[in-house]
């Protein structure tokens, strides 16, 4: 059951989904009115009506090109183009091919912002790093990954929690 069925039938209010759309916060399921206008809008369709009717975001295709035309075409004040596009950051896990010494280096191709290089390794194929600084959390890599082997998450997530 996933968390959003979970919170509704518990009792909780239904919210949309961690994956909302750029420049969004959590405070959008009080904002926005469901009009859709910021999906038809968007030229690489990765938004979609999501949990409660709410815009989410998928990665699919080319990832989320941050061109805007989602926050021009909303008429309320759910974007906000001063803060970050996304609070999540790629991480490439652990059965990626390039660890498995297999070559491959589709999210490096697919990286607009080049977050993401191959340093050149002695006698074994090159691994990929990710510039955490550089990354946008856009997803185009977590589109093309032929291993499901790159995933987004928050610094919240990074982080173990204290004690």
């Amino acid at each position: 059951m996933n968390e959003s069925r979970r919170l509704f039938l518990r009792g909780g209010r239904a919210v949309a989904s961690e994956w909302r759309p750029p420049w969004t916060t959590p405070a959008i399921t009080d904002q926005c009115t469901r009009c859709d206008r910021c999906i038809e809008a968007c030229p690489e369709d990765v938004l979609f009506r999501g949990d409660g009717g709410f815009p989410q975001i998928r990665f699919t295709g080319e990832g989320c090109t941050l061109c805007g035309e989602c926050a021009r075409a909303c008429p309320e004040p759910v974007f906000d183009l001063a803060r970050e596009a996304f609070p999540w950051r790629a991480v490439i896990r652990d059965h990626c091919l390039a660890q498995a010494n297999i070559h491959c280096q589709t999210c490096r191709d697919a990286c607009e912002p080049m977050a993401i290089r191959f340093p050149p390794r002695l006698a074994h194929v090159a691994v990929p790093e990710i510039a955490e600084d550089e990354c946008t959390g856009c997803g185009a890599c977590v589109a093309v990954c032929p291993e499901d082997a790159i995933s987004l998450i928050t610094q919240e997530q990074r982080e173990p929690a204290h004690a």
